[in-house]
């Protein structure tokens, strides 16, 4: 045969053993039937020949495909940690992942319909925007785990680990309170759960402490770098900003960072910044971001572990994993102190 070399089949390792065929399938599926002889002769004979069993046929023939779908959003770091735990997790459990991205033109509905199509035999979905109903309508047919989000009593079918984001933006104004801070700003993301819930634990943490007065909400489309860039812009306009600044995520964190910079603000001598997620990039030396996280590992490994129960143990029955946030301290807040004032400037300057 020329060009590439075909591969090793079943009846290729049974010529060479002398063997039948299907004695080489009891023997490389570990079952009962051959002898101990037979056995040795099979195993050595399909290693010399380098053969490596059909997995797609396997699969096929068994009606499973052993696909555990991820949903992601591709622009987002912290995304990417959550898979990379997820991928080590599906392969201990004997499954291989499959991954689907939100971006700018593809949304989170084709995202989905591509893992269906894909034959997933469950769905693992990172922060989804899609509501209620829609969720547990899919887990109707697919085992579902959402991470990273709360739902509510109406997915009863869909199981859940998350960070209470309510504790996590509050665990946020705790510290930059610790430090001296009374003045402390809000950038929000828009109005999905996600984004609700982390603002509320905010303006809950501030009339906790006695700061409704110093409440304020930035305003925020998304949980991009442009909505931190776009509210560097308020702020360097703003006759009286706030001393610190608490930031939907660690993009929207990196973008008022890098705005602020490059308007010669001193972070954190003149206005403190803290993000949320402690995804890979805010831990850089030239980032050094202060911010709240969520243990990637934990939530990768429990979304695993929860659909592969449902697919090889038969639970039906909901479940829910809440998982605590916690603070990771680098460089970007300090006490208010002494500061030189912001540069003003007029609203919509670069």
């Amino acid at each position: 045969m020329t060009g590439a070399a075909r591969r090793v089949r079943l009846d290729d390792v049974a010529s060479a053993a002398g063997v039948s065929t299907a004695s080489v399938s009891l023997v490389l599926r570990n079952a009962p039937g051959p002898s101990a002889e037979t056995r040795r002769r099979v195993l050595e004979t399909a290693q010399r020949l380098g053969y490596r069993p059909d997995r797609a046929a396997s699969l096929l023939a068994s009606r499973r495909s052993r696909l555990i779908g991820l949903l992601i959003d591709v622009r987002s770091p912290f995304h990417a940690e959550v898979a990379e735990q997820v991928l080590d997790r599906a392969e201990r459990r004997g499954y291989d992942l499959v991954l689907s991205t939100i971006t700018r033109r593809r949304g989170e509905d084709r995202a989905v319909e591509t893992l269906l199509d894909s034959r997933c035999e469950g769905l693992l979905l990172i922060g989804p925007d899609a509501p209620v109903p829609r969720l547990a309508a899919l887990a109707a047919s697919v085992p579902v785990v959402v991470l990273c989000r709360r739902l509510g009593e109406d997915a009863d079918g869909v199981d859940v680990v998350r960070v209470p984001d309510t504790d996590g933006t509050a665990l946020a104004v705790d510290h930059l309170h610790g430090l001296g801070h009374t003045d402390i700003a809000y950038l929000d993301a828009g109005t999905g759960t996600i984004a609700q819930d982390r603002r509320e634990g905010y303006l809950g943490a501030m009339r906790a402490r006695g700061l409704g007065a110093s409440i304020r909400v930035l305003p925020g489309a998304d949980g991009t770098e442009t909505t931190g860039i776009d509210a560097a812009r308020d702020l360097l306009a703003a006759d009286t900003p706030p001393t610190a600044v608490v930031a939907f995520n660690d993009r929207c964190a990196v973008g008022l960072l890098d705005a602020l910079q490059r308007a010669g603000v001193d972070v954190p001598g003149a206005i403190s910044v803290m993000g949320y997620d402690d995804d890979p990039l805010s831990r850089m030396a030239h980032v050094n971001l202060t911010t709240v996280g969520q243990d990637t590992r934990a939530l990768g490994e429990w979304a695993v572990d929860a659909v592969v129960e449902r697919l090889d143990g038969g639970r039906a029955g909901h479940r829910e994993e809440i998982l605590a946030p916690y603070l990771a301290v680098r460089g970007t807040t300090g006490p208010p102190g002494h500061r030189p004032a912001l540069p003003h400037r007029p609203a919509g300057t670069p």
